[in-house]
């Protein structure tokens, strides 16, 4: 019973920093949570339809499409760019 403790203890002990750095991020708003949910619900991820077994798929999926629609504004979404080079006629 008191390696049991001892093993308790001691897994306390160690993830305790993990979850007091965990937590030092900065807080998000109520409103960036609502738009983020927005974003992934437009990408196609539909939580009342999800299926418990493939959650982490879908909900990964729709993640990485919403993480492509964002790095695509401003910039160039895919392919190569020469800069420093002469334009090509």
């Amino acid at each position: 019973m008191k390696s049991l403790i001892q093993a308790v203890v001691i897994a306390a002990t160690l993830a305790a920093p993990v979850a007091v750095f965990a937590q030092s991020n900065q807080s998000v708003t109520r409103a960036q949570v609502r738009e983020e949910l927005i974003q992934i619900e437009k990408a196609g991820y539909n939580p009342a339809r999800s299926n418990p077994n493939e959650y982490p798929a879908n909900i990964q999926a729709a993640e990485a499409r919403v993480a492509a629609q964002n790095s695509a504004v401003g910039g160039i979404a895919s392919g190569s760019s020469q800069q420093g080079h002469a334009a090509a006629e």
